[in-house]
C-alpha cells in the first residue's frame, strides 16, 4: 500500500461520510437516472468520479494551491461552475414542466419508457457527470486540503493522491449506482410521471440556487 496502514483508515472514514453526504453529484446522478435509467445514472456517476482523478493530480502538482491563491484563475473556475449549474438547474425545470403525451406518461408510469431512455447518449451522460465534477470549485478545494492531511511525505506525493483518488471513486461509484438503481425500482414500482416532473423541479432548482450563491460569493 502507497499510503500508511494507519493514514488510509483515518482517509476511508472521512472519505466514506464525504461521499454519502448529499450534494450536487448525488442530485445529479439521481436526476440522470430518472431520465434515462440505470445505465445513464451510473454513466454519470463514472463522469463524476473521473474528476477524482483530475482534482488529485492537480492537488499533488500544486495547482490547486495556485488556483487559490490566484484570485483571478479561482475566479474564472467559480464562475465556470456556477454557470454550468445553473444551465443544469435550467435543463431540468424546462423538463419538469413539459407535458408528455398520455401513451408516454403510461410507458413511464410502467417502467417502460425506453424511447426517452434511448435518446440520452452515453456521451452526454458522462460529460455531465465529468463537468459537474471538474468544474466544482469547492471539490478542488476540498481535495486541496484534505489529501495532504493523508499523505506520507516520504513517499510519492502524486501516487499516494491517485490511489487515495482511486479509494475514492470506488465508494463512490458504489453508493451513487445504488442510489441510481433505488430510483430506477421505483419507478418499476409504479412511480409515474408526476414525481420524475417533481424530481427535476427539486434538483433544478438546487442547481440554480447553489450555482447562483457560488456566483456571488
Amino acid at each position: 500500500m502507497w499510503v500508511p496502514t494507519e493514514l488510509f483508515w483515518a482517509y476511508l472514514v472521512a472519505i466514506s461520510l464525504l461521499t454519502v453526504t448529499p450534494g450536487v453529484d448525488t442530485l445529479l446522478v439521481m436526476r440522470n437516472a430518472g431520465r434515462g435509467g440505470l445505465r445513464d445514472g451510473c454513466v454519470t456517476s463514472v463522469g463524476i468520479c473521473s474528476g477524482l482523478f483530475i482534482h488529485a493530480s492537480l492537488s499533488a502538482l500544486g495547482i490547486s494551491m495556485l488556483l487559490v491563491e490566484t484570485a483571478w484563475a479561482f475566479t474564472g473556475l467559480k464562475w465556470a461552475g456556477a454557470c454550468y449549474l445553473i444551465w443544469l438547474g435550467l435543463s431540468s425545470l424546462r423538463q419538469a414542466m413539459k407535458r408528455a403525451p398520455g401513451k408516454r406518461v403510461e410507458a413511464e408510469a410502467t417502467g417502460a419508457a425506453t424511447d426517452r431512455m434511448a435518446s440520452v447518449s452515453t456521451a452526454v451522460a458522462f460529460r455531465e457527470g465529468l463537468l459537474s465534477n471538474v468544474l466544482n470549485p469547492k471539490t478542488a478545494l476540498f481535495y486541496m486540503a484534505l489529501l495532504p492531511q493523508f499523505i506520507d511525505p516520504a513517499g510519492n506525493a502524486f501516487q499516494q493522491s491517485l490511489f487515495l483518488a482511486a479509494v475514492h471513486f470506488v465508494l463512490a461509484m458504489m453508493w451513487q449506482c445504488a442510489l441510481a438503481g433505488v430510483v430506477v425500482r421505483s419507478r418499476r414500482l409504479g412511480v409515474g410521471q408526476g414525481v420524475k416532473r417533481a424530481l427535476n423541479a427539486l434538483t433544478g432548482g438546487f442547481f440554480v440556487a447553489i450555482g447562483a450563491k457560488l456566483a456571488s460569493q
